[in-house]
């Protein structure tokens, strides 16, 4: 999920060439226990592949996301299940939830105490909080590039970062400031392989790093994709397998509204 205004992600390539974001969630959804007969919301759904996994685990499961044309995707694959476009920072629910689940989402959401509050609104006494998403240190090697790639064309990436990656200590406070039990949580880094072969890397930057290059023309805009790929050929390409890696570092965390 994104909460950048007039953020439009394409559905089909996101599934086709970003497709390992779900796959890499499926054992989060392991770690909420799924019960039978229990609501969660999949906060930040996207095409609504985990959604279905908690659906088949025996949840009635309801998803929500920013982007229309990630949930026109989710409905069309899973017409059983509901889906609608909603802002995580300012989203409410008609029932209490058992469980909110998010994955690969929060780190989008740069006003995390306005998004626990919306979470802690929506879960029952008792109701878990699970989610993994980007912490300190993710894709720092691929940040770095872009900032001291685009500094001569005279962009300050810093200015475009739409990305909010806390330190563990960080967001456990938040959410124990907020009134929740943190029962679990780890920092960690899970280096990520890329779809596509050579071409891996520019679909990472089209999928996830359209802010950074919001207003400049596609001659320009290849020419920096072009020097962002040889400054990190070194260290995230492997040329044998021709596969490019993503430095990821990830925050997963249950906690439980008392």
């Amino acid at each position: 999920m994104t909460i950048r205004d007039g953020e439009s992600w394409d559905a089909k390539q996101y599934d086709q060439r970003i497709g390992y974001v779900s796959s890499l969630g499926a054992d989060l959804v392991d770690l909420l226990k799924v019960r039978q007969g229990e609501k969660i919301l999949d906060l930040g759904c996207g095409t609504g592949d985990l959604a279905e996994k908690m659906n088949e685990a025996g949840a009635k499961v309801w998803g929500i996301d920013y982007s229309p044309d990630m949930i026109e995707k989710a409905r069309i694959k899973y017409p059983h299940l509901v889906f609608n476009v909603a802002n995580a920072e300012r989203f409410k629910v008609e029932e209490l939830m058992d469980a909110v689940f998010s994955n690969a989402a929060l780190h989008w959401m740069k006003d995390p105490q306005a998004v626990l509050q919306c979470v802690w609104e929506s879960l029952r006494p008792g109701g878990r909080f699970v989610a993994e998403f980007g912490g300190k240190g993710n894709v720092a090697a691929i940040y770095k590039a872009i900032t001291e790639v685009m500094a001569p064309f005279g962009y300050l990436a810093s200015e475009r970062n739409p990305w909010y990656f806390p330190s563990l200590g960080e967001y456990a406070s938040l959410m124990e400031a907020k009134g929740f039990h943190v029962e679990y949580a780890v920092h960690f880094s899970r280096p990520t392989a890329f779809y596509d072969g050579e071409r891996g890397l520019r679909h990472w930057l089209d999928a996830f790093s359209e802010s950074f290059f919001a207003g400049i023309v596609e001659a320009e805009k290849l020419e920096i994709y072009k020097r962002i790929e040889n400054h990190l050929r070194p260290t995230l390409f492997n040329a044998e397998t021709e596969t490019w890696f993503g430095d990821y570092v990830r925050v997963r965390f249950l906690a439980v509204k008392p």
